[in-house]
């Protein structure tokens, strides 16, 4: 427990993160380092040393900490994946900036009801399929993580896992309804961003070899599948390592119920859904969550000294809203965001505006209002900066990739999160977050910077700002005779 690390501790994790950005970009090893079993052996070799290190060093419990969240981490967003293949959104509407930017839109409520995971999981795929014919698609998929696997779910405990830790550590259920502001504002800049951007790369596209056939719905009896998760996610108790470090566990504390429940529900879904909708429609393949699975093995067990050196350092930070914000979302996105979530929770429980008199707390948590607003807002919002900041980012690339959709790599996406996402976060702060009149002000003038980028965009002035490159050349549009036969 009072375990010390070294700085050369965090080399481990940033191998790991140094190796998914290059790596794919290296030839001779793209396709090698595509594998799954590759990325596994690799996260293996880099992570099962740094666990050894830490039991050796007396940091067995900060270990099975890591494994256990990473169970459960994988076992949500599998059950949540089986059950969303097992659903098909039919038809084919035509991939217009009105119609992509509706499910955009639908999507990011959906996400606080089913979650992140499950929202992305059920619209990616349409949103593809109606961009089939689209020369430039990326942008529409980069801005579905933006919104369907990250902002989307900020108003409640299901919608990302930072919350549902919050849930557990006594933050009331309906807390994170006050963040209606923030999630409007985010998710309402993005989205009219997205429509402007999407009618200025209209231009370049042949919409005559678009087919649009009526919406539907296959395997719709999986919904009832979803609910059982929801369920378990709210309710079914999991293991308490924390009860079982004190020694004051009983039975139960020992029994992973909410993992079995969610695992028993992904088997139900996998064993009664409509095989036409998983397999025909939606082209279910386990490529994408078995990435996910060995990509985050490796990221779990090498932040393992990461969060612990945090542990260390972190009260000596200088820390106030602002900061706290800015910490936890920018460790947010090169960390999964749940534990980091966690550790800056704790920070602020600990904090010195936590015993100051007349300051607003949150239930029976002990911490300041203000400081879980910061620190909420941060984890959920940051994490859609890279691919790694939550786990359904690289779950919808994967998928898009398994289309033929040309996605940016790890570097070039985070230039996409800096270029248009960035800016929002960075004026959500300034209104939401920071306590002056002139942050505020600020706010309001980034805020209208954004805006008045996207007007540019459809005045076909976008001052380099559209991507040049489509995602594949005019040769590559799949022909209006091909599809109907």
């Amino acid at each position: 427990m009072g375990t010390v690390i070294p700085w050369w501790g965090v080399l481990p994790f940033a191998v790991m993160l140094v190796s998914i950005a290059v790596l794919p970009l290296v030839p001779r090893l793209a396709r090698r380092w595509e594998n799954p079993r590759v990325q596994l052996v690799f996260s293996l070799l880099l992570g099962l040393p740094v666990a050894l290190a830490m039991l050796v060093a007396g940091g067995g419990w900060h270990v099975a900490d890591s494994l256990l969240e990473y169970v459960q981490f994988v076992v949500l967003l599998g059950g949540l994946f089986t059950v969303a293949g097992g659903i098909a959104l039919t038809g084919d509407l035509a991939g217009t900036p009105k119609v992509n930017t509706a499910f955009l839109a639908a999507g990011s409520v959906l996400a606080s009801l089913i979650g992140t995971t499950g929202a992305a999981m059920l619209f990616i795929r349409p949103i593809i399929r109606s961009n089939g014919h689209r020369r430039h698609r990326k942008h529409t998929v980069v801005f579905a993580i933006f919104t369907l696997a990250n902002a989307g779910g900020l108003l409640t405990p299901l919608g990302d896992p930072p919350l549902f830790l919050g849930l557990l550590r006594g933050v009331p259920f309906t807390w994170t309804f006050g963040l209606w502001r923030e999630w409007l504002f985010v998710n309402g800049l993005l989205l009219v961003t997205y429509y402007c951007l999407d009618k200025a790369l209209m231009r370049d596209e042949d919409m005559s070899k678009d087919i649009v056939e009526p919406l539907g719905i296959k395997g719709a009896g999986g919904l009832a599948w979803f609910g059982v998760i929801i369920a378990a996610v709210a309710f079914a108790p999991s293991v308490s390592l924390e009860a079982i470090r004190a020694g004051h566990a009983a039975f139960i504390d020992y029994l992973p119920l909410r993992e079995f429940v969610i695992a028993a529900a992904a088997a139900g879904s996998w064993l009664t859904s409509d095989k036409r909708a998983r397999f025909a429609v939606n082209g279910f393949t386990w490529a994408p969550i078995a990435e996910v699975a060995a990509l985050f093995a490796g990221i779990f067990l090498t932040m393992v000294p990461v969060l612990r050196l945090l542990d260390e350092r972190a009260g000596s930070l200088p820390l106030n809203v602002v900061t706290l914000h800015l910490f936890t979302g920018g460790l947010s996105a090169v960390l999964d965001n749940a534990p980091t979530y966690a550790t800056f929770f704790e920070v602020a429980r600990n904090s010195h505006l936590a015993l100051e008199p007349g300051v607003e707390l949150v239930a029976a948590t002990g911490v300041p209002a203000v400081y879980l607003v910061a620190i909420s807002t941060g984890a959920v919002l940051w994490g859609a900066l890279t691919y790694i900041g939550n786990g359904p980012n690289f779950m919808v690339r994967s998928i898009a990739e398994d289309a033929g959709v040309r996605m940016p790599s790890f570097l070039g996406y985070i230039a996409w999160s800096v270029r248009w996402l960035l800016p929002v976060l960075a004026a959500s702060l300034c209104l939401f977050v920071a306590q002056s009149p002139t942050g505020r002000w600020i706010g309001v003038g980034l805020s209208a910077l954004v805006i008045l980028r996207a007007g540019l965009l459809l005045r076909g002035r976008g001052l380099g700002i559209t991507p040049p490159v489509p995602d594949r050349p005019p040769s590559e549009v799949p022909m209006k005779d091909a599809e109907a036969g």
